[in-house]
């Protein structure tokens, strides 16, 4: 369970990243409801990871955590601030899912 816990709190974290890069965007009150979202979404990642690690390995779970919201981060990047996608950023994407899932696989 704990694991699903810490993935939900991954996806919290590509969301708060996600809302900072809308922020950027704006301006007015469409900016300060951005940052209202981040401060939303942080405090819920914050709240789950720190149950996640109540359970599971605190380095583990960090680097996990840390994983899921670099590799969304990234996704979002390309699809939604139409950053680039190149052959290398794509191969260290690639690579880093591979640690994450690795991690997964070897922690108790």
């Amino acid at each position: 369970m704990n694991w699903i816990i810490l993935i939900i709190a991954g996806l919290f974290e590509t969301t708060f990243a996600f809302c900072l890069g809308k922020a950027r965007q704006t301006s007015g009150v469409e900016m300060y409801c951005w940052y209202a979202g981040f401060l939303i979404a942080l405090i819920i990642s914050m709240v789950l990871l720190i149950k996640a690690t109540q359970t599971l390995p605190i380095g583990t779970a960090y680097a996990v955590w840390t994983g899921i919201g670099a590799v969304g981060t990234v996704i979002l990047g390309i699809f939604v601030f139409k950053e680039p996608s190149n052959f290398w950023r794509m191969f260290f994407l690639v690579t880093l899912i591979g640690s994450v899932i690795g991690l997964k696989l070897v922690s108790k």
